[in-house]
């Protein structure tokens, strides 16, 4: 499984903080002291990445939309195509109408 390689005591204390966040004010609170700006926008970019390609937009709106490289953006379709489908995951949580739209398309 590609998760063993990120898989240790540290990274499991760090997931259960992120469980135990109760909303989105203590997720901005607990991200502001956790990790730059700029890695927090990343992390944020790559997830719109992530959502505009499952909804087959091309790689120029998506760039023009989010300001993502071609680079950022390969990188999140190869996840998507042979990842751990956690991007999928989410973005059906977060979707749920959209999800279906898309599946119903294929």
């Amino acid at each position: 499984m590609q998760t063993d390689k990120i898989r240790g005591p540290q990274t499991d204390q760090l997931f259960r903080a992120v469980l135990e966040l109760k909303d989105i004010d203590e997720c901005y609170r607990f991200f502001d002291d956790l990790c730059t700006i700029s890695e927090i926008q990343a992390m944020a970019q790559r997830l719109e990445v992530a959502h505009m390609l499952r909804m087959k937009k091309t790689y120029e709106a998506i760039k023009e939309h989010t300001g993502a490289s071609t680079a950022t953006i390969s990188r999140v379709r190869r996840c998507l195509n042979y990842g751990n489908d956690a991007y999928d995951e989410m973005l059906s949580r977060l979707y749920e109408d959209e999800s279906a739209s898309v599946k119903t398309e294929d």
